[in-house]
């Protein structure tokens, strides 16, 4: 376990962000588009400086006993703060009743929340949506904003229909505000408004689930997260998504596998352009944020990678942290990485993103636990937060978990926050810096 001092985390990311005035974004327009390339890949190393502590799950605990809960996200402010109402932080998790097997999870997901005043201790107010009024027949990650009249705006995955029969993994971005009310009793939302479906794919610069079903692997559209430019003023949604185009319409380009000297000594292995991973981004164009305007992905990872889950921004300086989680199995044939949080920086919101380190990886499981965690998530402070997935499963991977007696497959599954860590950036380079509380936000 890391213990270094907090000081040298502070010196290097700072407790708060800071903006330059000076600096300007480039349009959307204006941009060519970032690869993360088989390359890059290739480059991944696992060292001290990414690769997490081992977890003990013995020794933590379930932010609600009859729940699991994965995917977690804070309140923020509109500059990606954490915000603080009355005293109050509040979180929001995907949860499913603790009876369930992990493997059963995504298909009842509901958004349940909790609340606490010192950001580590953490008291469960429930669902968040009144029960009936949330969309899809289960609800995905998102984000949560509040503005300023202390108003807080939802984004999540409404994925399939309601009443649907047999499930469907068609997924929307869906949106309802609501007023939060606060006492010495806790946390509670009022006077919801309706929801609504705010976006979907629109096949020309994101895969449509119709494109995907002709022959791709799986399909994503998914993980609204809200983003306010801090140098132009103007507000996003960041999501992930696949590039458009069924995969005959589809190829594996130079450009994919990485440098000249690269690609010409680097084969890409048939079936490759089934991994077509981006992560994309829309422009708000109303006050209510119920309308946007598609923009092309910020980045991809075609023949690369399959899933880039939960994308997020920080801004430090002036220097963009495009942030996103995959598993080791969504890498395409010939290339691998590890579970974990990758990352990348640009100078401009629609600039070109570069790997930080050199390979895109910032934290990793560590070899002897590969699945202990997931779903990262970077706070502007360099808190890093997280959930248990499996733990000490040996030899076995997540696709073999299905296959083993419900009890080992209850036994080793977390469902509950992971210990935060604390990383440091600096330009182009990231570190693991300490270990914190279990589901510490700070």
């Amino acid at each position: 376990m890391r213990k270094q001092s907090m000081l040298v985390a502070t010196a290097i990311i700072g407790l708060s962000t800071i903006f330059s005035p000076l600096a300007e974004s480039a349009t959307a327009e204006d941009r060519t588009g970032s690869n993360w390339t088989r390359e890059h890949v290739s480059k991944i190393e696992l060292n001290e400086q990414n690769t997490a502590p081992i977890i003990n799950a013995d020794e933590l605990e379930k932010l609600d006993d009859d729940y699991h809960t994965w995917d977690t996200w804070p309140l923020k402010n509109k500059d990606g703060s954490v915000a603080t109402v009355n005293g109050y932080k509040i979180i929001f998790a995907l949860s499913a009743p603790s009876d369930v097997l992990p493997g059963k999870v995504h298909d009842i997901a509901e958004i349940r929340y909790f609340y606490s005043k010192n950001g580590k201790d953490w008291v469960s107010g429930g669902p968040v949506f009144e029960e009936g009024d949330a969309l899809g027949s289960r609800q995905w990650a998102g984000s949560a904003m509040i503005d300023e009249n202390n108003q807080i705006h939802f984004f999540y995955t409404a994925t399939g229909r309601e009443g649907e029969e047999p499930l469907t993994y068609e997924q929307r971005f869906a949106k309802a505000s609501a007023d939060v009310v606060t006492s010495k009793n806790g946390v509670s939302f009022e006077n919801w408004s309706d929801h609504q479906i705010i976006l979907e794919a629109d096949g020309e610069y994101y895969q449509t689930k119709e494109q995907g079903d002709q022959g791709d692997i799986a399909y994503a559209f998914r993980d609204p997260e809200f983003f306010k430019d801090p140098k132009s003023g103007e507000e996003y949604i960041i999501f992930e998504g696949n590039s458009s185009g069924a995969p005959a319409d589809r190829s594996c380009l130079p450009e994919h596998s990485g440098s000249p000297e690269f690609a010409e000594h680097h084969e890409v292995p048939e079936g490759s352009v089934l991994f077509n991973g981006s992560i994309g981004i829309a422009k708000v164009t109303n006050d209510d944020y119920t309308e946007f305007e598609l923009l092309p992905p910020l980045l991809e990872a075609n023949c690369v990678n399959q899933e880039l889950e939960r994308p997020h921004i920080i801004v430090k300086g002036n220097q963009y942290y495009l942030f996103t989680d995959t598993h080791f199995d969504k890498f395409a044939p010939g290339i691998t990485g590890p579970e974990g949080l990758y990352g990348f920086v640009s100078d401009e919101l629609f600039g070109d993103y570069e790997p930080l380190n050199g390979s895109g990886l910032v934290i990793a499981n560590p070899e002897e636990n590969p699945f202990q965690a997931y779903s990262w998530l970077v706070l502007p402070n360099g808190t890093v937060i997280s959930f248990v997935h499996f733990t000490d499963i040996g030899d076995l991977t997540i696709g073999d978990i299905g296959h083993q007696p419900e009890e080992f497959q209850f036994d080793h599954f977390g469902g509950m926050p992971a210990p935060s860590l604390k990383i440091a950036l600096n330009q182009d380079r990231s570190r693991i810096v300490t270990e914190l509380g279990q589901g510490v936000i700070k």
